[in-house]
């Protein structure tokens, strides 16, 4: 058995259920990327380039993806679920209407519905 003292027992259920968690842990199966993905532990699987550096050419193609969303609603986006994945899903609700809450009064977001009236890409500051 693994996963003792680096929190396995406790998050891996959390990410790909209790069943399939203590499959794996009962019997140390280790997954290969297809089956990692498969059972939702990663988001992508790639094959490597000549060049060695598929992962980090992924990693900005997603960075770029994200780039043009508004900043304050990543942050909260992001402080949302991080949070909202430690407690049961009523208190994870209350995290993400507070989180939401934040970004009423913000410049982007009033941004975010102009452009949107506009038809056009939202120009956001972080703001």
């Amino acid at each position: 058995m693994i996963f003792y003292e680096t929190g396995g027992t406790q998050r891996l259920p959390r990410t790909i259920g209790m069943s399939l968690a203590k499959e794996l842990i009962f019997s140390a199966r280790v997954l290969d990327g297809q089956e990692a993905k498969a059972v939702g532990l990663i988001s992508h699987v790639l094959e490597q380039n000549q060049e060695g550096d598929a992962a980090y050419r992924k990693a900005l193609d997603l960075a770029r993806e994200f780039l043009p969303q508004g900043p304050v609603a990543m942050r909260v986006a992001k402080l949302a679920i991080n949070q909202g994945m430690e407690v049961d899903l009523v208190t994870g609700l209350a995290i993400e209407e507070a989180c939401y809450a934040q970004t009423i009064p913000t410049k982007d977001r009033l941004e975010g519905l102009l452009a949107f009236k506009e038809k056009r890409s939202p120009r956001y500051k972080g703001e």
